[in-house]
């Protein structure tokens, strides 16, 4: 079992930053962010393995940045240049042990998600 917890979502203008953090009960191979706008399906944000290598969504991808750090067990999204389109609630995803890490895996442990609104 893996439990994963969000932090960090808020509301912020268009153009702004935010940074989600993701605690994760235990060190797991893969991690993600997902995002799910309100009548929308879920989309992936981005997704980083053990060894760094990251996979981004096309919607997100040249303005996030997902991050992990190991010894905390710790799973960051730094949001830049955020738009009102990225509104959404942000869910972080964890898998313990994964051959290849992609935002198009499966990811058994789901957080229960932070709120992330951007205005105009």
């Amino acid at each position: 079992q893996v439990q994963v917890v969000e932090s960090g979502g808020g509301s912020v203008q268009a153009g702004g930053s935010l940074r989600l953090s993701c605690a994760a009960s235990r060190a797991t191979t893969c991690m993600a962010w997902f995002l799910q706008a309100p009548g929308k399906e879920r989309e992936g944000g981005g997704s980083v393995d053990d060894f760094g290598r990251t996979d981004y969504g096309d919607s997100v991808e040249g303005r996030f940045t997902i991050s992990r750090d190991h010894a905390k067990n710790t799973l960051y999204l730094q949001m830049n240049n955020l738009k009102p389109e990225d509104t959404a609630m942000y869910y972080c995803a964890a898998e313990p042990i994964v051959f290849d890490c992609y935002i198009g895996g499966r990811f058994t442990y789901w957080g229960q998600g932070t709120q992330v609104t951007v205005s105009s």
